[in-house]
């Protein structure tokens, strides 16, 4: 199984609620990881738990909320002009006022011939554990995989951090690892009748320690032959970090790929997500890179109906269309 059609089956698997995860959480790929150098790390798979103002949270917007807005002076109260809410360049104020306008965490008013801004509602204490998942489906091919994992543990931006993969697991392959990290074992049949059947099932082959978030942490920047640069992360940079993965999670998901537009796709799975399927390939595929007349399978068709955003809405805790969203396109209306 490539890595992508790995991430998708497992994602799919952890918001059934069926692994060791609850399915109550935001499961979502590919955020980035990394503090000193952005960019520097991405996690494949992030799960958020919920914390206690998750439904508030779910009330506000479907989307991520800007960082900066959140910093900002802005509240749900009395009015602010926006420019002097921000402690940043005015560009980026602008930017992020634009942003949570337009997703519904501030509404706005003219006064005077200035915009005053303030929030539709307080931002909420709405997610808990973060748990970093590193997707390495063939272990004999681990790429930086120690590394990347001994990145994530000394920064500690994430409460736990696991390794996932279908390979047997060695103790010579638990040994070059951190300790810290917790290790999955993926099983799985695709045995069905038609093919399609893409049931997952995961062993525990080691549980991962907590890391210590709420301290500062260390990130290796570069290596060298006799050093390596490193960077400290303070405490208050980790939780805004923290913050940014799990709005970024909640807004982003994990349904980022299409659908391919072939006859050969059937979307439909046994895990009740809507996969690329590809009946011809027999497995998942990545429609953006593998599919197209280059493919000796392909056979141009209507791109299957699929709305992936209701499914979400559908199965998970994430709201699709909140009541936040009827304030946002009243007060635009208002000003646009």
């Amino acid at each position: 199984m490539s890595e992508f059609a790995f991430e998708l089956a497992l994602c799919a698997h952890l918001e059934s609620g069926d692994g060791p995860v609850s399915g109550d959480g935001i499961v979502a790929r590919q955020l980035g990881a990394s503090v000193a150098d952005p960019g520097g790390r991405i996690l494949d798979v992030v799960y958020v738990e919920p914390g206690p103002a998750f439904d508030d949270r779910a009330a506000i917007t479907s989307d991520a909320i800007p960082d900066a807005a959140i910093e900002s002076t802005v509240g749900p109260g009395r009015w602010r002009y926006w420019k002097s809410a921000f402690d940043c360049h005015p560009d980026r104020a602008r930017r992020a006022t634009d942003r949570a306008l337009e997703v519904g965490f501030f509404e706005s008013r003219p006064r005077n011939g200035r915009e005053y801004v303030r929030q539709v509602a307080r931002y909420p204490d709405w997610y808990g554990r973060l748990v970093g998942i590193e997707n390495k489906p063939d272990l004999g091919r681990p790429g930086d995989l120690e590394a990347q994992l001994r990145t994530d543990v000394s920064l500690a931006l994430v409460d736990e951090i696991v390794l996932a993969t279908e390979s047997y697991v060695t103790r010579a392959h638990l040994n070059r690892i951190p300790e810290e990290v917790g290790v999955w074992r993926v099983h799985r049949d695709d045995s069905g009748d038609d093919g399609a059947a893409t049931a997952l099932e995961i062993e525990v082959v080691r549980e991962p320690t907590p890391l210590t978030v709420d301290d500062p942490g260390i990130e290796p920047l570069a290596s060298h032959p006799a050093r390596t640069e490193v960077a400290v992360v303070d405490a208050d940079e980790k939780a805004r970090k923290r913050r940014r993965i799990a709005e970024r999670a909640y807004g982003k998901g994990w349904r980022t790929y299409g659908l391919p537009d072939c006859v050969q796709c059937d979307p439909d799975d046994s895990s009740g997500a809507t996969l690329p399927w590809c009946a011809w390939a027999g497995r998942i595929v990545d429609a953006g890179s593998e599919c197209g007349p280059s493919c000796p399978g392909y056979d141009p068709a209507t791109t299957p109906e699929a709305d992936l955003e209701a499914e979400r809405d559908r199965r998970t805790p994430w709201v699709a269309e909140p009541s936040g969203k009827q304030r946002r396109q009243s007060g635009l209306d208002r000003f646009g």
